[in-house]
């Protein structure tokens, strides 16, 4: 067992099980896929077990590929990490970042601030991946992870980038046809457009009214015949009158001032959606990725204050 597993297969097999065949990794490597098979069978033979699961138009990983690609990628990190440290990386940033982002933050505001990004920082090479709901916290397949609300998990960093309210908004439309609801229970008899994200309690929206002692928070299940699970289409939705909409002030701002959305009970509060670097402790030493979070905190702030958003970020480390 003492060659079951080689230094020079790492990176190999890392960029192979990204790939949905032989031949999109093929391409991927730059090599034939008979090439790469062959590599990939003895692989398997030193290791003494099947790592891959191959059909004619697919791959999958066995549970032991499953195990090699953690361990490889782990490995990897550590090896880039200390090349940083000891090289001149320390000082300018390079090397490979793959960044996860929701699908509709992730194209109006991280997409453009990757782009900032690499202008100034040319040598970091940027995966940028954009999702429905964020990947679990124990996959390896990101270095960082933008979300909406801080994780519950002590096995991450995560700094808040910006602050961000969830908000109450209808169409002009809606409200002349529908009237204004008068408290949170009134939303029950109000067509309400549900989003379906996350681990959050679908078409249930929790609100919050009163300061102090007096402050109550109710759960209210709403009613509706619009559900999706793309914020974009719901706040499409939303402008053209079908109904009351929960949303990231983010995604809304520029529709409130435009005077297309309407803020309804102001008064309550909603759970907040701050915005999250999310990364794993062993990566909190690498620089590009320290210079990463850095930079779109900043950009965030820019962002923030050409939106002239209420509550302007306020960026802070917190180890989980």
């Amino acid at each position: 067992m003492r060659d079951a597993v080689q230094a020079a297969d790492l990176a190999f097999f890392s960029t192979l099980s990204s790939a949905v065949s032989l031949s999109a990794a093929a391409r991927e490597l730059g090599l034939t896929t008979a090439a790469v098979s062959k590599r990939l069978s003895l692989m398997e033979q030193r290791a003494g077990v099947a790592l891959v699961t191959r059909t004619t138009r697919r791959m999958m990983l066995t549970p032991e590929g499953e195990i090699y690609l953690a361990h490889a990628r782990r490995i990897l990190d550590e090896i880039d990490t200390l090349a940083e440290l000891l090289g001149s990386a320390k000082k300018s940033p390079k090397g490979l970042l793959r960044v996860n982002a929701t699908l509709g933050f992730g194209r109006s505001h991280v997409a453009p601030a990757i782009s900032h990004f690499v202008t100034q920082y040319p040598e970091v090479a940027i995966q940028l991946q954009l999702s429905v709901t964020p990947p679990p916290l124990t996959d390896d397949a990101y270095d960082v992870c933008i979300r909406f609300g801080e994780p519950p998990d002590t096995r991450v960093i995560a700094r808040r980038l910006a602050s961000n309210r969830r908000l109450l908004c209808a169409a002009p439309a809606y409200i002349a046809s529908r009237g204004l609801p008068s408290s949170a229970r009134d939303l029950v008899r109000h067509n309400c457009i549900s989003i379906r994200q996350g681990d959050e309690a679908y078409g249930v929206w929790r609100l919050t009214a009163g300061k102090g002692a007096a402050q109550k928070t109710e759960s209210v299940r709403i009613q509706g015949n619009l559900t999706t699970n793309d914020g974009e289409i719901a706040v499409k939705w939303a402008r053209e009158g079908h109904g009351i909409l929960m949303r990231a002030e983010w995604d809304i701002k520029s529709h409130l001032d435009s005077g297309e959305l309407v803020q309804i009970l102001p008064e309550l509060e909603t759970p907040n959606a701050d915005i999250y670097a999310v990364y794993p402790q062993r990566h909190q030493m690498s620089a590009r990725l320290r210079a990463f979070v850095d930079f779109i905190a900043l950009d965030l702030q820019s962002a923030g204050s050409r939106l002239n958003l209420a509550h302007p970020s306020r960026p802070r480390s917190r180890a989980r």
